[in-house]
């Protein structure tokens, strides 16, 4: 059987597996947003090597400002958290247990990938620096790739255990129930970069992150209560587009939504007023295009790409930065290597990276069938393995927060 039949006969095989209430807009979404997070880090992370060999964290938006837009287009964890609130509201209405053991049941899932990814990289820490002589500073590099995108999961976490109080806002407030979220992050960020900024301890900006996050979730809860209709919807997406660019042009925000080496300010962590403007649009946009989306994806072809994604959610999010790192570790023994290892500054950097794209697809692809097993129920692990990968996971978070 040639491969195009057997994609197609796969490909068909998922859709009539497909139950017919399947929302399969949402889906796509979801599975477009969590595409956007390593393609944009693939993009626009790269690493330059000092005289001792050892890899450094470099981007190329810090030669190419005039790229920030592009960020913005990869930036759509707004999505991820609007998808993810319309989907707990669905889930939340069906559950038979109760609302703790609901809860336990979905933060069990979001927590075993992560402790999966952080066990393994703690063993490999000292099989890199001992075994293979990796200098220490490419192993701080390293466990910064992969703790980044981490935070996500403990802030997804955090508003997955708040789905309730979400859900009886929405019911009360409808679509203005993420309005006073806005109105916190407003007040935070002009106590921060205002008139009395250097007054402001550096710490207040945390506020900025429940809220920040909380935000498209809520539009999401809202959404699925369906208490957002094509109106509200507009209104998200003028009312968000204009507020970005007031905030750019008027006030003088960064352009770039993720950080870039050497900025004092950045819009992502925690997230400011930008990230929220961009959020509303993307979420007005996509509750607008649902309907569309949702017909486009009654095609077994391009179905059946957005359920793999989606049932390795976890695993890509998780690993996605141990593929890129798989490639350019082994590569720093080399020297520098165009578009891998080597400054971010050059228009043929840029043309050299989109060429390793492909290639850090298919080490993810790879490292996820063996990977893939962390988001399954640990059945066959006993307690003292459970214990193990604990003490390993606890071990690297120390070591990539600078405490080791």
């Amino acid at each position: 059987m040639s491969a195009l039949a057997l994609m197609s006969r796969t490909a068909r095989r998922i859709e009539d597996a497909t139950p017919a209430h399947r929302d399969r807009a949402v889906d796509g979404l979801r599975a477009l947003a969590l595409l956007a997070v390593p393609t944009g880090h693939w993009l626009l992370g790269g690493f330059t090597l000092s005289p001792d060999g050892a890899l450094h964290n470099a981007s190329p938006l810090g030669a190419f400002p005039g790229f920030a837009p592009v960020s913005w287009v990869l930036q759509m964890l707004g999505i991820f958290f609007l998808v993810g609130g319309y989907a707990s509201v669905l889930s939340y209405r069906r559950r038979k247990g109760s609302t703790r053991a609901w809860l336990g049941g979905r933060l069990a899932r979001l927590g075993r990938p992560v402790l999966g990814v952080t066990a393994v990289w703690a063993a490999l820490l000292p099989l890199l620096h001992f075994g293979l002589g990796a200098p220490v500073d490419t192993l701080r590099t390293a466990s910064t790739l992969v703790v980044q995108p981490l935070w996500f999961v403990g802030v997804y976490t955090v508003v997955t255990a708040l789905t309730p109080y979400c859900v009886r806002a929405a019911r009360r407030l409808g679509v203005w129930a993420a309005a006073p979220l806005l109105g916190s992050v407003a007040v935070v960020d002009l106590l921060r970069y205002g008139p009395y900024a250097d007054a402001v301890p550096s710490w207040l900006s945390l506020l900025n992150v429940l809220p920040g996050w909380l935000f498209a979730y809520q539009l999401g809860v809202s959404w699925g209560e369906g208490r957002v209709t094509r109106r509200h919807a507009w209104g998200l997406l003028l009312g968000g587009a204009a507020l970005f660019a007031v905030l750019l042009l008027v006030f003088g925000y960064p352009a770039s939504m993720v950080g870039v080496p050497g900025e004092a300010r950045t819009n992502s962590h925690p997230p400011s007023l930008l990230v929220l403007a961009l959020a509303a649009a993307q979420s007005g946009a996509a509750v607008l295009l649902r309907d569309r989306l949702g017909a486009l994806l009654r095609r077994p072809a391009l179905w059946a790409p957005v359920v793999v994604v989606n049932l390795s959610a976890m695993t890509v999010l998780c690993w996605h930065q141990t593929a890129m790192l798989a490639a350019a570790v082994p590569a720093a023994y080399a020297g520098e290597v165009p578009g891998l290892v080597g400054a971010p500054d050059s228009a043929g950097w840029i043309l050299a990276r989109l060429a390793w794209m492909p290639v850090f697809a298919g080490l993810l692809v790879l490292i996820g069938r063996y990977a893939r097993r962390f988001e399954s129920p640990w059945t066959g692990a006993g307690p003292v393995r459970r214990a193990l990968a604990g003490v390993l996971a606890a071990g690297f978070g120390v070591f990539a927060l600078g405490l080791g």
